[in-house]
């Protein structure tokens, strides 16, 4: 019952069926059958429904403090004291970029200071991360900054911010990333993840058609590709990145934009103490990394572009 009152609240925080689906990473139809079994089990309807739609009913309204209360009991029951030295375990959801950079040495500092702790690592798109956290299937997140506001109930810190470059094959000759991602086959940065999405809107600021031929999530197969001449890339300049001299790094000059990368935590939840050590081990790892990348090569785009104006789209 545990994960329907989690989606029962979802559905109260999004106000539909379906945009609590997108938050929690379900369809609208396992939503609507998981309200299903959970009216059952309680035995009484929580929602009004009109058609397509449901609003909450008295029962549901009252029904949303006992959930509260319920699932914050479930927390302290299933995660050990803050205080508890004898172990226990932290859920900490990563992308893949932190996974194969600072979180390797976070992990060796953590086990240093809590050897009695383990870690449970979650992968995922930001998104996904995102909505682990709220829904407190994750204690921590370790993501890309969303382009969108944070809900009040959690709380973001940065690490890094990384700003995105142009990858073109180092057979090629450009001398303006317009002219290279107007002219040539385009391997496209998943638009289903932040980053992605970052790229997708700096495209349509700047007006550029692109000719895409790939769309895929993981960087360092973006960089792969480009390698091996398949077309040119917009990725952001991530530590984890591993680029040798088949590719050219091109400067987006003042317009660079940028991805941020940091830790989405709840404001209140239980084992505080221990995951503020875990969060000082992955700040502390991630400090070296300022100067990460200062051996690749970035080539100044020649030709200076013409100032993009602000938008609310901006970065």
């Amino acid at each position: 019952m545990m994960r329907e009152l989690k989606t029962f609240l979802a559905v109260v925080r999004f106000g539909t069926f379906a945009s609590a689906g997108a938050h929690i990473g379900v369809t609208q139809s396992a939503v609507s059958a998981q309200m299903q079994r959970l009216e059952e089990d309680l035995g009484f309807p929580l929602f009004d429904r009109t058609g397509r739609s449901a609003s909450l009913n008295p029962a549901g309204k009252r029904a949303v403090t006992v959930a509260e209360e319920l699932l914050a009991v479930y927390a302290r029951l299933a995660h050990p004291d803050e205080d508890n030295e004898q172990g226990g375990q932290l859920r900490v959801g990563a992308i893949a970029s932190a996974q194969v950079s600072f979180l390797v040495p976070a992990l060796q500092r953590f086990r240093t200071v809590a050897p009695a702790w383990r870690v449970r690592l979650i992968p995922g798109l930001s998104l996904n991360l995102l909505s682990m956290v709220d829904s407190g299937d994750a204690d921590l997140a370790i993501l890309i900054k969303p382009p969108f506001a944070i809900p009040s109930e959690l709380r973001w810190q940065t690490l890094r911010r990384e700003p995105y470059v142009m990858l073109v094959p180092a057979t090629l000759s450009i001398a303006s990333w317009r002219d290279g991602l107007r002219a040539h086959p385009f391997i496209r940065y998943d638009t289903g993840s932040f980053g992605g999405r970052l790229v997708d809107r700096f495209l349509r600021r700047s007006r550029i058609n692109v000719q895409e031929i790939v769309e895929l999530d993981e960087l360092q197969a973006i960089v792969d590709l480009v390698a091996h001449g398949v077309g040119v890339a917009l990725v952001p300049l991530a530590a984890s990145l591993r680029v040798n001299d088949a590719v050219t790094v091109l400067s987006l000059g003042e317009e660079t934009f940028h991805r941020d990368i940091g830790i989405l935590e709840r404001n209140v939840q239980p084992r505080k103490k221990m995951l503020e050590r875990f969060m000082q081990c992955v700040i502390e790892a991630s400090l070296p990394l300022a100067g990460t990348n200062e051996q690749v090569g970035i080539v100044e785009d020649r030709h200076a572009p013409r100032p993009i104006g602000d938008d609310e789209d901006a970065d």
